[in-house]
């Protein structure tokens, strides 16, 4: 199938991993091929990408975007027979199960809510199970690829976190972040809880591997890759 189809893993969100990799280097005053990094891209779609010497050896999205974390509205990652059960028990068209695993699960599927993070977020505050619950599940979900990640790289100079709620949710990164100083890993949690949307460090200074919070800007990516192409040097 692999010749005959072209499955493989293909991954996904490789122009903001590329940027912020290329920022964090920059904020690290190391030269690109000389870090190990963890970027994690979590938004309403995710994925979260080893870095070893300025090159992806491994992200969490595979044939297409559904695989990985818990997303917005999609699954992540499931038991293949979860999805031949549900088909057989619901007698749903691969059509009708592709709609479910895509667009009716993940963060939304969840919590019976919503797929925005900031409502998760206030339901959870008010006691919401089913909003603290969703939490737990998309914390566990990346801290899996982050835990797994680090023993592929051996060594890992930053985790980065960008997108919409990488940037932007403090809880998710204080609970992602949280028990890590075995890895090397403090978080400042003041920092955390300040930083909203701008380049920031947010470990403390005792951390022996950096904690960051980088913006991503895919459309500058863009352009920036299509120059280099022009001018032969991609």
């Amino acid at each position: 199938y692999y010749e005959k189809y072209k499955i493989r893993r293909y991954g996904f969100h490789g122009t903001s991993h590329r940027y912020v990799a290329m920022k964090a280097a920059e904020f690290l005053g190391k030269p690109l091929e000389s870090i190990n990094l963890i970027t994690c891209h979590l938004g309403n779609g995710s994925s979260i990408t080893a870095i070893a010497g300025g090159k992806s050896m491994d992200t969490s999205m595979g044939f297409t975007p559904l695989e990985g974390v818990v997303m917005g509205t999609r699954s992540g990652s499931l038991d293949p027979a979860v999805l031949l059960y549900i088909m057989e028990k619901e007698n749903l068209t691969p059509k009708q199960m592709s709609d479910l695993l895509n667009k009716k699960s993940g963060i939304l599927g969840l919590s019976g809510i919503s797929n925005d993070m900031r409502e998760i977020n206030d339901a959870a505050d008010k006691g919401n199970h089913r909003a603290k619950l969703t939490l737990e599940v998309l914390v566990h979900s990346i801290r899996r690829y982050i835990g797994g990640y680090m023993v592929e790289l051996g060594r890992v100079d930053a985790i980065v976190f960008t997108a919409g709620i990488g940037e932007n949710d403090w809880v998710v990164r204080e609970m992602c972040m949280a028990n890590m100083e075995n890895w090397g890993f403090v978080l400042d949690k003041e920092k955390n809880r300040t930083t909203r949307g701008t380049l920031t460090d947010i470990s403390l200074s005792s951390s022996k591997g950096k904690i960051l919070v980088v913006p991503t800007n895919e459309e500058l990516m863009i352009a920036l890759e299509t120059q280099w192409v022009l001018e032969g040097k991609e």
